[in-house]
Parts: C-alpha cells; structure tokens; sequence
C-alpha cells in the first residue's frame, strides 16, 4: 500500500489533502468514510481518484467543496486548498470560495440544475452570487461560457430550460458554471458515467483542452480505467476509505502494485472483437421477430403548453420518429445487443417489444403472434414469457415492500400458489448469489450490485423465454458489471432463455452479445455479429462509436 502523496520538485500543489479522517454515523458498515487518506492535486494537472461504490471517492470531493452532510463529519486531518486551510473554515467563508477557487461539476446535471430557470438565469445566478460584474457583463460572460464549452447558437441556448436539452447538453451547462468565475481547482464528480460513449468521448477532450488552455488544475471521481487512461496525470486508488495506491498514470495503469488496483483493472471490459460459441438451442430457430417497427413522439402542444398557455410555451412539439423501421430476429438461447447514442431509439425498443409502450407499426411476432396487435386482455398472458431488467433496479422495486414479496407478487397474480412462489423465490435469490435472508429484506438494505441482481432475480421468476435487459449494468462499478455480465451468461447458459441487451457500453456488448444492432436516430445502421461490428464495421457511424471508446 503506498500513502504517500505524489509531489513533484517544485512541491507546489494546487489542492493538498493529509490524514483526512471523515467518520460515518453509527450503525453504518464501518466507522468512517475516509480513514487517513493523504494526496496532491499539482498545479495544472489531473489527478483521478478512482474506486468502487462505497469507496470514499464522492465523499472526499465533497469534503473538499466543503458539502458534506451534517451527519458526517471530519475529525482529523487538513484540506488546504492554495494557501487556504478548509478544515475548520465558516461557512460564510467557504461559501465565498466555492465558485472563485474551488467549483464542481456534478454526476447528474438534470438533479443538480434547476428545472424552473433558464441555462442563461443559472449561469448568471453563479457570478451574481459573489457580486461579479453587472447584468449586462454577465449576460456577455454567459454567452461567452456556452461558446467556450461548445453547446450550439448560445443567444438561443440561453433562453432553453434544462429538460429541452439532451444529457450531453446539460452536462456541457454545468461545466460552463463551474467554469464562470474561473477557479483555480475544477472536481469533476463522475461527470460522464451516464453519457453513450461519443458524448463522453466529447466531455472528456472538452475538460482536457480547458484545462491545457487555462492551466486549471482537477480533481477527477470516476470507476471507469478506460477514463483515467485518457485523461489521467496522477492516479489515486481508494477501496473502503483508504488509499491503496498512487502515483502517475502509467505506473498505476501499466504496473498496479496493489491487488484491489489490479483487480479493478482486470475487472476493465475490453473490445474482444471474438464471436460467442452458440447455445444448442441457437439451432432451434427464432424466438422473436420484429418487422417494420415504428414509435413517433411528439405532435400537438405540449402539456405544459396546454396547463400554462403562453407565448413561451406556445408551439407546437416537434414530432420525433424514435423508431423508424426496425427489423430483426432473435434466435433462442442467443443475446442480442441493441447499441447506439442517448436518443437512438434503442430503449425505446425495448419498451415496444414488453409492450410498455404501443407500437405505431409493424410487427412483433412472439409464439407466432404478432403481440404489437394484441389488446391488453390479450396479451397478459403472454406478458410473463418477456421481462424486462431495468437500469435502475432501486427505482423499479417497491421501496416498502420486502425482496420477497417484490419476487412473488406477480407470480401469485397470475396463479402460481404464495407457497410454491415463496419457496422459488428463495431458489432464484440463491442462484444468482444472494444469501437467504434478503428474501425478508428491503431494497434499502442492499447495493447496487445486490439490488440487481434481485431484478435479474424477479425477472426470472416467470421463468421467460425472453429477457430484456435494458442498460442493466451502466450504473454499476466494473467489478460489479464484469460479476452481473458473468451471472447473465451463466444464467442463459443453463435456462436458454433468450436476451435483447441494450446498452451505450460497447465494450460491454461484445462480452455478452451474440448479434448486436447499432442504432442512430431511431433506424438500425449496421446489424451483425462482433466480430464485424467492432473489426470490420461497415458503417461511418460505427467506426464514429468504436472510434470513441475510452481506453481502446
């Protein structure tokens, strides 16, 4: 294990952190969020911190912000940021730093702007807060931040609310607020984790060439190696609230000393380019057939524009044809990876085929019926035959309810007697590594990792012959996602179920995908198997998205 800050000759560190102890409340897993960490952020540079979920990376930035919750505390140690000591400093104090010296550019923009103001009031509302310029300056110095971060036409970006924009946009938003007093310490709290690929592509050559152009210096939270092999000055890996090893970015890439380092690191999914061996079953014929789907949006005023007439919200929506097309087969026992952009159409897809969403045209032909036609009556039925795996498992189970009885309750409303569900339920927990007791437990009370695998669970319990995963593993850290892909292969492997697996990862895809669609703008561009899609890709834009792929 290596504690020791990495300080170059001149010692001059823009932000330096020693024996930062941060506690955690009691009946908490351990006593404390961070215990001892020690590292330097240098001048002009970047210095990613990287770790699992629960490993104090989040914390950390937050306590150099000075944002930490009233329930966790510092209790030992020193932030000095420049000359000036955080530790202990008034809040007022703090509050005039933030922004001038040290600013943040948030995990999720859409949480962290708000949905009532304008892009232009926001980034106004940041240099008004510390009395910067008048009305007119800011408004120049706004246009100004859009220019400089890349979003198109800022004198009509100004006047766009948040949800007219798309997640990159956003994202492009809150670095031009962090941006707008021109701090001299940027964090960037896992910035890019839900963007597609070419978005993040994008993000991450936007922050370095500001960096480079403004010698900013940043702090850089992720759980993505293929990130910090792009960007990366200095590495500093935590696991559990300690460091466990630092120092630049090619001693901690090439030669890890640590085995959480080189665990995480393996864990790392990497285009293989090799077409999986088939299931027997692949042999028996298509399970699914779509033929010509198609799902527009849009149309007629909004609701908005209906509950609040006026002139600002007056026009009519644009109609958005967010599957235009689309044909494809799925073969039993064979996985199908739909990828593409935020916006392509590919969950969209996903919601077609469960019939979470009606179709506008073609067919989905499931058993020898064409399911898009069949009214709701007619296709309970056949619902249990295609489930879905959400994206976000915390969302989509019952937050008052135990895993149990989120496992049963469907089961039992479609006949199968509690006792024989309970006794299922608790044989699905076990095969996919839950131990007994979580059949009486919360959602609350497990991890995200843990969580997902209670929806692969539930999903299993109609026992289907179609299992749509749709960006199930995005959200996790990649020892998680590689034990989650892992788990999903075995589990086809001995039910032969069939999956459409949809995701913006492609490095993920070609772990797990048989055949693998690639979507722009609602139509399919290219459909074939890896080997194809990743070493001899026919389209412009499939060579545009492997070509994005960070760390490849």
């Amino acid at each position: 294990m290596s504690d020791t800050p990495h300080i170059d000759a001149d010692g001059q560190a823009a932000l330096s952190v020693r024996d930062l102890e941060i506690g955690l409340p009691a009946g908490m897993e351990r006593a404390h969020a961070v215990s001892g960490i020690s590292f330097d952020l240098l001048k002009g540079k970047i210095l990613c911190i990287i770790g699992e979920s629960g490993s104090g990376k989040s914390v950390t930035a937050n306590a150099i912000m000075g944002l930490l919750p009233k329930a966790i505390a510092i209790r030992s140690g020193r932030i000095r940021l420049g000359d000036a000591e955080i530790v202990g400093m008034p809040e007022d104090a703090l509050r005039a730093m933030r922004g001038r010296v040290v600013s943040m550019i948030f995990q999720d923009p859409l949480s962290a702007l708000n949905p009532l103001m304008t892009v232009g009031a926001q980034i106004d509302e940041v240099m008004a807060a510390h009395a910067v310029g008048t009305r007119a300056t800011r408004r120049s110095r706004s246009l100004e931040l859009l220019a400089e971060v890349g979003l198109p036409d800022p004198a009509q970006m100004v006047h766009r609310y948040p949800f007219q924009l798309s997640g990159g946009q956003r994202q492009r938003v809150m670095i031009a607020m962090a941006l707008a007093l021109e701090p001299t310490v940027l964090l960037a709290d896992e910035p890019t984790t839900a963007l597609d690929v070419t978005t993040q592509a994008q993000i991450l050559t936007l922050i370095r060439d500001i960096q480079r152009r403004k010698g900013m210096s940043i702090v850089f939270v992720t759980h993505d190696f293929g990130v910090v092999a792009e960007i990366a000055d200095t590495v500093v890996v935590m696991e559990k609230g300690h460091v466990v090893e630092q120092g630049t970015a090619e001693q901690v890439l090439q030669s890890p000393t640590a085995p959480y380092t080189r665990r995480l690191i393996a864990a790392v999914p990497h285009l293989t380019g090799k077409d999986r061996v088939p299931l027997e079953a692949a042999s028996t014929g298509p399970v699914l057939v779509c033929e010509g789907l198609m799902k527009t949006y849009g149309g007629g005023k909004s609701l908005l524009a209906r509950v609040f007439p006026g002139k600002w919200l007056s026009g009519n929506r644009k109609s958005v044809r967010a599957v235009d097309d689309v044909s494809f087969s799925l073969g039993a026992g064979r996985t199908l990876g739909i990828v593409g952009e935020s916006g392509s159409g590919k969950s969209t897809v996903g919601r077609l085929l469960t019939r979470l969403l009606d179709s506008d045209g073609g067919r989905i032909l499931f058993e020898g019926r064409d399911v898009a036609r069949l009214s709701e009556a007619e296709f309970r039925p056949l619902r249990p035959k295609i489930q879905m795996i959400f994206q976000d498992p915390f969302a989509s189970l019952n937050p008052r309810s135990t895993i149990g009885t989120s496992l049963t309750v469907g089961p039992v409303a479609h006949g199968m007697p509690t006792a024989r569900a309970a006794e299922e339920a608790r044989a699905l927990l076990a095969h996919v590594g839950l131990d007994a007791g979580a059949f009486d437990r919360y959602p609350h009370e497990f991890s995200g990792g843990q969580r997902q695998r209670v929806g692969i669970a539930r999903a299993l319990m109609f026992k289907p012959k179609v299992l749509v995963a749709d960006e199930a593993v995005s959200a996790l850290d990649v020892s998680i996602q590689a034990q989650i892909l892992a788990l999903l292969d075995r589990i086809q492997r001995e039910t032969g179920v069939s999956m459409i697996f949809i995701t913006h990862d492609l490095r993920v895809a070609s772990q797990i995908c048989d055949e693998i669609a690639v979507m722009q703008k609602g139509r399919i561009v290219e459909l074939g198997p890896p080997s194809q899609i990743f070493l001899d890709p026919q389209s412009a834009y499939t060579r545009e998205l492997v070509a994005a792929i960070p760390g490849e």
